[in-house]
């Protein structure tokens, strides 16, 4: 049986209805119970389950790059989280149980810099993938040294490999080695830019850009 102790605006410890009370650290505190859960596979919740593990298979290969790119994002969240916010309300199509990802719609970082212009991807040489782009140098805060960030995603391995210092803004291309296994595999490539040094320093929307979709590209 639960307690109020020292009147109604004193600390309640144990279960008063469906109120639980108690002490942490000192401070009293009061938590409702939820509403319990008859049927957890209603068609809504089913649903629900199907888009939420859909947008997390694309995303976990590549979590390291997301607390960089979505680092400026992370209001009273992680990372992580306003990462999958984004492209759980942007990037998913199909309809269930055929959930999938609309690779051009997607995100792996936002920001305010300026982003990459005209993004494109390709394969001249086995397991590389280059991305080149038009240097906007001077557009905004577009900078020369702003350092471009990469990430290459293979749905067929669900695995993903990105770069988070793969060149500069000026450079209008980079190359990225790939695994020998990626060969004969599709794969699709984004590209931001992030202010030099702002990863050390702490990371606001001003310094890094969305990244842009740069193409599939079938791998050498």
């Amino acid at each position: 049986m639960g307690q109020i102790k020292k009147g109604i605006l004193g600390g309640v410890s144990g279960k008063v209805g469906n109120v639980v009370g108690g002490s942490w650290k000192g401070i009293d505190y009061l938590r409702v119970l939820p509403a319990s859960v008859t049927n957890a596979n209603t068609e809504s919740q089913v649903t629900q389950r199907y888009k939420f593990a859909t947008v997390l298979k694309f995303l976990q290969p590549m979590t390291g790059f997301l607390r960089i790119g979505f680092r400026g994002m992370a209001v009273k969240q992680t990372a992580f989280n306003a990462a999958m916010s984004y492209n759980y309300h942007n990037a998913l199509t199909g309809v269930f149980p055929d959930f999938a990802i609309d690779y051009a719609m997607a995100a792996v970082s936002q920001g305010n810099l300026p982003k990459a212009i005209n993004p494109a991807g390709t394969s001249d040489m086995a397991a590389k993938v280059t991305i080149a782009w038009e240097p906007n140098v001077g557009q905004g805060d577009a900078s020369a040294t702003d350092v471009a960030m990469v990430v290459v995603y293979n749905a067929s391995q669900n695995d993903a490999i990105y770069v988070l210092d793969a060149g500069s803004r000026a450079d209008g291309t980079v190359t990225i080695d790939l695994p020998a296994s990626y060969s004969g595999d599709e794969v699709q490539c984004y590209v931001a830019f992030m202010v030099l040094g702002a990863a050390l320093v702490g990371q606001t929307k001003s310094t890094i850009s969305n990244s842009v979709y740069a193409g599939n590209v079938t791998v050498l």
